[in-house]
């Protein structure tokens, strides 16, 4: 088996003001220093990425955005290009995050359009999947996980996973405070890895898949000691810099 580094991302969703970020981030900078073992990202609003990438300046902490538009530029408004992030020296990109697919109803063809535009423009994709808790009570959770998957192993290749990440996010566990048990989120961690081994094992071998979904300072040791997960997608957690700290050092 490959050696995973583990990797933490902080996702701030639409929270933060120029005020607040400021004391946040230097407390989070500061409290890492240079001795933490795990890669350590940051994606806030689109419009705090300059803000942020200030206050990166000189850390091991690197930025990464919430979302991208899947075209290159033109009168779409309200959106963001890739190539705009990269002015903004964005290394990672979450794409199809259940609140995007939920709220404002991208399909699993859209994401995959997105994954494809990020890596191809030398980013590296954060590809959220998960299933609803009605899809988990039927037993479907790894038909909804192989279908959101396989849309992008199809349009993008296997080949572009290796400069991506996975992240399982069960969506009955986001901001519900409910999180699936290390054993349940192992369970399809490894079936994600499984998965996209049928196509390349290599590739599975070394990709790192993360848990998201109410991932706390008190139950990230837990989580990230099963074998195939590597890191955490934090939401809520990662406002407060003393927890998102304790949830890095996990």
């Amino acid at each position: 088996m490959s050696e995973r580094q583990k990797l933490v991302a902080a996702n701030w969703k639409m929270n933060g003001s120029l005020a607040s970020n400021q004391p946040l981030i230097a407390e989070i900078v500061a409290g890492l220093g240079e001795t933490s073992g795990s890669e350590v990202a940051v994606c806030p609003p689109f419009i705090y990425l300059s803000q942020i990438a200030d206050s990166l300046q000189g850390s091991s902490v690197v930025l990464g955005a919430q979302n991208v538009s899947h075209l290159d530029a033109g009168a779409y408004t309200g959106e963001t290009a890739v190539s705009m992030l990269k002015d903004f020296g964005c290394q990672y990109v979450i794409v199809g995050h259940s609140e995007r697919r939920s709220l404002y109803a991208e399909t699993d063809e859209r994401v995959a359009e997105k994954f494809l535009q990020v890596v191809q423009s030398g980013l590296r994709p954060i590809l959220c999947v998960g299933e609803l808790l009605e899809e988990r009570e039927a037993g479907e959770t790894e038909d909804v996980i192989a279908r959101q998957l396989d849309a992008v192993i199809e349009l993008a290749g296997i080949e572009n996973f290796s400069q991506a990440v996975v992240a399982y996010e069960p969506v009955w566990a986001i901001g519900t405070g409910k999180t699936a048990t290390p054993e349940q989120a192992q369970q399809v961690h490894e079936f994600i890895r499984l998965r996209l081994a049928r196509h390349d094992s290599d590739v599975a071998d070394a990709i790192r898949i993360l848990y998201g979904g109410s991932v706390k300072a008190d139950n990230a040791e837990q989580l990230f000691n099963m074998a195939d997960i590597d890191g955490g997608l934090i939401g809520g957690a990662s406002l407060i810099a003393q927890d998102f700290l304790t949830i890095c050092k996990a």
